[in-house]
């Protein structure tokens, strides 16, 4: 089976004060988590799409997915963990749970404040999961990547052309991340960001599909001006 995994488990700090997670903010009259989960729901080989929400807000997702979209067999609401891999996993186990799991089964992650994404990437990211088994979606870094070990000091300028930026979705066989996610120890589960990096940890080869520049992620108050700029110029087209 084909799964999609809608993360909305964080709780945007970087977005300043509010009072609800950035994925529920407006963007053109409706919250940007609805954007993502449309784009997923318009495609037809995901068998089930999980949205991954933080535990109080759990309701109030399924009340505006109620709202926006209606009824959809496809959906399922699951509970958020404390960290991005362990959201990750929450909805893994959930799916082991309910579904069960089969060897070639994959599973698309995608932040829900990524509103953005194409037809095209999750398209590419499914065909390279079910044959590859671990994929990123990337950008090339337009600008040089600075890398300074302690904040204050150049440790090294790595060429760009070997530089890519990451974005999502991240997309993988699901029975290899478990496998590759229970090998890690304690620690490496608490400083681990990158879902990719369970499986570079391991050895594994990872495939790049290529993202877009306007697949931003909305993190900052600068960046919903930029995404609702976007909107606009996509409805003007």
């Amino acid at each position: 089976m084909i799964y999609a995994e809608i993360l909305a488990g964080g709780k945007g700090t970087r977005m300043g004060n509010l009072d609800m997670p950035k994925q529920f903010l407006t963007l053109k009259n409706k919250p940007i988590i609805m954007h993502t989960i449309e784009k997923f729901i318009l495609n037809d080989r995901f068998d089930k799409i999980l949205v991954i929400s933080p535990k109080e807000w759990i309701n109030y997702t399924k009340d505006i997915i109620k709202k926006f979209i209606g009824s959809n067999d496809r959906l399922e609401v699951v509970e958020g963990g404390v960290n991005r891999n362990e959201s990750i996993m929450n909805g893994i186990r959930f799916i082991e749970q309910k579904y069960g799991l089969n060897d070639e089964d994959i599973i698309v992650t995608h932040d829900s404040v990524r509103p953005f994404l194409t037809h095209r990437i999750i398209e590419e990211n499914i065909d390279a999961a079910l044959k590859y088994g671990a994929v990123d979606t990337v950008i090339e870094a337009i600008d040089t990547i600075i890398q300074s070990e302690d904040g204050k000091i150049i440790s090294d300028i790595p060429v760009r052309s070997t530089m890519y930026q990451g974005q999502t979705p991240q997309s993988f066989n699901i029975k290899k991340l478990i496998q590759y996610y229970n090998d890690l120890t304690d620690e490496q589960k608490e400083i681990l960001t990158d879902a990719c990096k369970i499986c570079l940890l391991h050895g594994d080869d990872i495939r790049i599909v290529k993202g877009e520049i306007f697949n931003i992620k909305i993190t900052t108050p600068y960046d919903l001006k930029i995404a609702n700029a976007l909107i606009d110029e996509k409805v003007s087209l």
